[in-house]
């Protein structure tokens, strides 16, 4: 992995096997891979704007779970070596739980190569700006997504 964070922490959160799952954020030049959830009561966060990711399965690290998951919803294996952030961060729908938050850096071949999965309405590539301040997007990964953002100056 190729974590390029500077706090010797980031490598360990990508590393975790005690959290719930994680999120990643799929990001070309400034615009990030996202989906609008399916419309279920039964789900945390219905109809919202959303990143890749979810629960970790028995035995996988954060990191494993979040290119996993990228696989699954979208269709396109992320190398791990694209990633270049990870932090943990808070989820609060359904309840409190603690997810790891990673950012990789993807090229246009692999936005290009997507195919949507079977979970969410519709998948768009939106401005890093537009989703941190999307009025329907999922809160804590605007949270996480901005202080991302905000650190590259």
């Amino acid at each position: 992995m190729a974590v390029s964070e500077t706090r010797p922490e980031a490598r360990d959160w990508a590393a975790s096997r005690d959290v719930f799952g994680a999120k990643i954020a799929l990001v070309c030049g400034d615009e990030v891979v996202t989906y609008l959830r399916d419309d279920f009561a039964h789900i945390p966060n219905p109809g919202q704007w959303d990143l890749p990711g979810g629960e970790r399965e028995p035995g996988e690290t954060a990191l494993v779970c979040a290119l996993r998951e990228a696989e699954e919803e979208f269709g396109i294996r992320v190398p791990a070596a694209s990633v270049v952030h990870a932090d943990r961060f808070h989820k609060y729908q359904p309840h409190r739980i603690a997810g790891v938050f990673l950012v990789a850096r993807i090229p246009p071949t692999l936005v290009e190569a997507i195919v949507f999965g079977e979970e969410g309405q519709r998948w768009e590539m939106m401005s890093v700006p537009r989703f941190i301040a999307h009025p329907n997007a999922v809160p804590e990964l605007q949270g996480a997504l901005c202080q991302w953002w905000e650190a590259l100056g």
